[in-house]
């Protein structure tokens, strides 16, 4: 099967109803994974695992679905409209598909295979400052500590994200 083949087909199976015969053997994995899902947010909602709350508020852009959700395209929505009521926003994001580990910015000349596409998509339309990193905590206070005036955070796919809180969610 070629690679466009594929790129079709797994999204199809992953919206099927029923589920393959192949599939079942997962089952449990999955029913596991979920406990798990449950109880880290638990333990975070708790206080057992320490998240962190910025000066800011923050908003969290996610979706329940896998890829091709809009929340790219909502993000710079968002960030527009904050800005035509007077707000300063900066965004952050886990920068997938980019190789840097590290917490950085993205500009409009950044590499996408260092920090991903959608945040080098966000940086040269959006207008307002953007930092990847995997703890999404450290990229919020780096892009503060640079952009002072950013007076709001946009967190482009970091519902699953508990280590920061959030002041509202957008699902």
């Amino acid at each position: 099967m070629a690679a466009g083949g594929v790129a079709q087909c797994l999204p199809q199976r992953w919206y099927e109803r029923r589920l393959a015969a192949v599939l079942w053997p997962l089952l449990p994995l999955s029913l596991l994974f979920g406990v798990l899902v449950w109880l880290r947010r638990w333990l975070y909602r708790c206080g057992v695992l320490r998240s962190y709350r910025l000066p800011v508020p923050v908003v969290v852009v996610g979706n329940l679905t896998v890829g091709g959700s809009g929340k790219t395209p909502l993000v710079l929505w968002l960030v527009r409209c904050l800005r035509e009521h007077g707000w300063q926003p900066g965004i952050i994001s886990r920068g997938y598909g980019g190789s840097d580990e590290s917490v950085r910015a993205v500009v409009a000349g950044s590499a996408s295979a260092e920090v991903g596409d959608e945040p080098l998509l966000l940086a040269r339309r959006s207008g307002a400052p953007v930092y990847v990193g995997r703890d999404r905590a450290a990229a919020g206070q780096a892009l503060l500590a640079a952009h002072p005036e950013c007076d709001v955070i946009v967190s482009d796919d970091g519902l699953q994200h508990y280590r920061l809180q959030r002041s509202i969610e957008l699902v």
